[in-house]
């Protein structure tokens, strides 16, 4: 069985993720790690065991080994530049989310990768859970008819990061790219990944910029509150709302609305880390009529024992090394960017803006 070469770019704890999902493959071997921080890739690797591992200051010198493939770990404003550059040096990716800063980072990213013909795969595990894929195929069965209204998103009471997730140049967005991003790749990847046509959104950072309630109030630059309303091809209509901080338990469920029934989903977990799709699923409930009268149904909840990050990155692996089509690509998720992007554009305007996508983007 050929063995799969393994470099990582960036050595935070996502990247110490990413390091034990491929170390757990008998048929992998992690032979690179960099970091722009003098040292840190060093450290990386003694600290994670990688005996057979080369620690460099600069990418670059590691997109010269001989390497099937690359996870991009890095911090978001660097994924564009850095999977661009790998895809050009003939590496697979696998790069974190968000897929990038903005709409047109993510565009080049993915026709540099298509031109190249190699993988990018975007870091979404929660499409691994079971109730995902759950409520996908309810979806897309027709159960619902035609799916006209769509409301997402999720709340922590209190969960604001620090260091590069609050600086505008580096992450791009705030709370959108960070936990916002997961809610829309789940009603997206449902609905078969409609093309958003415009947005008119609202975003503030009321507590990230209040020394009340975070240590780097000086720091903040991005928005810890954001809500849009976002007009979708097929005449559907997408409500996305998230939040790092609120004075609330939670800003509701996500609910797809047909012609024919509705389907009703909530987060599992309580208190101030609650409410986000990373989490998994709490409950999801049909709503229809039987014989004219109002049903609403429980569908079980699937509990399990896989580990969708490790899987997320064995899907990579199994991706590379047969030749196959990225798990998660990037033409996917330029949805989910475009909506962030356009997002951020209309509150800055406060007015609604288009989206405009290549005409490639199916």
């Amino acid at each position: 069985m050929r063995e799969v070469r393994i470099g990582i770019i960036g050595s935070g704890g996502i990247a110490a993720a990413h390091a034990k999902a491929y170390k757990e493959m008998d048929d992998v071997k992690v032979v690179a790690v960099a970091d722009v921080i003098p040292g840190k890739a060093t450290q990386f690797v003694e600290n994670l065991e990688l005996s057979d591992a080369r620690a460099f200051n600069n990418y670059q010198e590691l997109l010269e080994l001989e390497l099937d493939g690359v996870s991009i770990c890095t911090p978001n404003v660097a994924h564009h530049r850095t999977s661009i550059d790998s895809s050009l040096a003939g590496k697979h990716v696998l790069v974190e989310k968000p897929m990038a800063v903005t709409l047109e980072q993510a565009i080049e990213m993915t026709e540099v990768a298509k031109k190249a013909e190699k993988i990018l795969s975007i870091g979404f595990q929660p499409r691994y859970d079971p109730n995902m894929q759950a409520v996908k195929e309810i979806v897309q069965s027709g159960k619902l008819g035609n799916v006209y209204y769509v409301e997402t998103g999720g709340g922590r009471r209190r969960g604001m990061p620090r260091g590069t997730f609050i600086n505008k140049e580096l992450a791009g967005a705030g709370a959108m790219a960070d936990i916002g991003c997961y809610s829309l790749d789940l009603v997206l990847h449902a609905l078969g990944n409609p093309k958003p046509l415009t947005v008119s959104a609202y975003t503030s950072n009321h507590f990230g910029t209040n020394p009340v309630y975070h240590p780097e109030a000086d720091q903040f630059e991005v928005e810890d509150f954001a809500v849009a309303i976002v007009r979708l091809e097929g005449g559907k209509v997408l409500n996305f709302k998230t939040s790092w901080a609120m004075h609330m338990d939670t800003l509701g469920a996500t609910m797809f609305l047909g012609t024919s029934a509705g389907l009703k989903l909530t987060p599992a977990g309580s208190g101030p880390w609650s409410g986000v799709w990373d989490g998994g699923i709490g409950s999801i409930s049909l709503f229809h009529d039987v014989m004219g009268h109002h049903v609403d149904s429980a569908i079980p909840v699937k509990t399990h024992q896989l580990n969708i990050f490790a899987e997320k990155v064995r899907d990579f692996v199994v991706s590379v090394k047969g030749g196959k089509p990225a798990p998660i690509p990037g033409e996917q998720i330029l949805i989910n960017q475009a909506i962030v992007d356009g997002a951020l554009r209309s509150a800055a305007q406060g007015q609604e803006v288009r989206i405009d996508l290549p005409e490639w983007v199916k």
